[in-house]
Formats: structure tokens, C-alpha cells, sequence
């Protein structure tokens, strides 16, 4: 279980609270695990511009051909979109994928890179985002620390000020050196979790042995924390 760090500032009394915000996840669930209370308190209040996925999801399980790899594809992408609907509600967009190969990340100045990030500097630009949440710099996992990177370079060419928050999904929580830490309203009882089974394929067998969500994320908490660096530690 979560606990808010003292210095935690609600939301809600923060100068984002008007913010318009944009959340990228680097693999479908991780909008929900790690940034659900966000697209939920967003999207009631008119400020969600989009949720993007990153990456196709492949990863997750072993493929025995093309066929078994386009079909998780193509369910990853329809639990992502009923998730954001249970989360945001029926009128919120479709997620943006960005279909990057899952676990095999562009680096910065790769085609692949330099592509997404001109796509979500316009849609930064274009839909007047302010602020960005994506998954923390220091996250385990090579998609997780690609996402960071990708926003920030996003943020940075987007001819306007956006703000890069952070939010993690299976690192622990950062030290409150160097972070300024942000509280989002508690979201309904129930919902992460009824948005969480919208993800099937990484809760049950449904495509053979595989990665599992772990039971102890069913236990999250209402409220999700954002981070924003400051001072020498801010993103450049």
C-alpha cells in the first residue's frame, strides 16, 4: 500500500490543477496500474487530451508464429481501449499507439524515436497539453526508462511549456530529495481494479503461459503520486 509522502501536495490545491494533461504508458496496463486515479480525475474534469501506449505488448508471451503475435496485438489494444473507457468514461478517445517493438526501444535519434516524439510534440502543441505523466526515470524496465526519455525529448520541442511528471508502476516510490510530489483525488472504489480486468491477457491464461499481473496489485490505492523534478535534477 501506497502512502503519500508528507510533503504531497493535493492536486487539486497545485498550479497544475488546471492543467491539461497527456499520460503516456509504456506498455497497455500500465495507464491503469500507474496513472489510473489521473485519467479518471482528468477526464471528469475535461482535461485529458489522449492516452498513448507505447509499445505493441508483444513481449508478454511467447509466439509460436506471426499469427499468435498479431492476435495479442490486436486484444492488447482493445483491453487498453476499455480500460481508458471504464477509467474516463464512454466519450473519451481511443489511446494513440505508437506500436514501438516491446522490449526493443529506439534510442534517441533513431527514426523510430525522432518519429514519436514529432507525433506528441504536435499533439502537445496542437490540443495545448500542460503537463505529461509517464512512467519515472528510474522504473526497472527498458520500455518504462524509454517512455521517460521520449517525453521529455516531446516536452522539450513542443513550442510550448509542458510539464514532465513522473509515476511509478514497479519501482519504489523516489526519494523526496530533488521531487516535488504531487496527490490526485481518490478515484472511485473499485475502478483501477475493474479497469485492471479489463486486461485479460495479463491476469489469466487466456494466451498461454506468460507474464501475470501480480495479485498484490489488485490492492492498490485510490489516489495515484506524480513527480516533477526540480532544480539540477529536472529533466533537460
Amino acid at each position: 500500500m501506497v502512502t503519500p509522502p508528507l510533503s504531497a501536495r493535493a492536486l487539486a490545491s497545485s498550479a497544475m490543477a488546471s492543467a491539461r494533461w497527456l499520460v503516456l504508458a509504456p506498455h497497455a496496463d500500465d495507464e491503469t496500474l500507474g496513472c489510473g486515479a489521473l485519467i479518471a480525475d482528468a477526464a471528469s474534469r475535461g482535461a485529458l487530451v489522449a492516452v498513448v501506449i507505447l509499445t505493441d505488448g508483444v513481449g508478454s508471451h511467447p509466439h509460436d508464429g506471426p499469427g499468435s503475435r498479431a492476435r495479442l496485438v490486436l486484444a492488447r489494444r482493445r483491453e487498453a481501449a476499455r480500460a481508458v473507457r471504464m477509467l474516463a468514461g464512454p466519450a473519451q478517445p481511443m489511446p494513440l499507439f505508437l506500436d514501438w517493438p516491446d522490449a526493443q526501444p529506439f534510442a534517441a535519434g533513431e527514426h523510430g524515436f525522432e518519429r514519436a516524439r514529432r507525433r506528441l510534440s504536435a499533439l502537445c502543441r496542437e490540443r495545448r497539453v500542460d503537463a505529461l505523466a509517464v512512467t519515472a526515470r528510474h522504473e526497472p524496465h527498458c520500455d518504462h526508462m524509454a517512455a521517460y526519455r521520449l517525453a521529455c525529448a516531446a516536452a522539450s520541442s513542443a513550442l510550448r511549456p509542458v510539464t514532465v511528471f513522473e509515476y511509478v508502476v514497479w519501482a519504489p516510490e523516489p526519494p523526496g530529495e530533488g521531487y516535488r510530489a504531487l496527490r490526485t483525488p481518490p478515484m472511485p472504489l473499485g475502478l483501477r481494479n475493474a479497469a485492471l480486468a479489463a486486461h485479460r491477457s495479463q491476469l489469466t491464461p487466456q494466451f498461454g503461459e506468460g507474464f501475470r499481473v501480480p495479485s498484490a496489485m489488485m490492492r492498490m490505492p485510490a489516489f495515484d503520486l506524480l513527480y516533477q523534478r526540480t532544480g539540477h535534477h529536472a529533466p533537460a
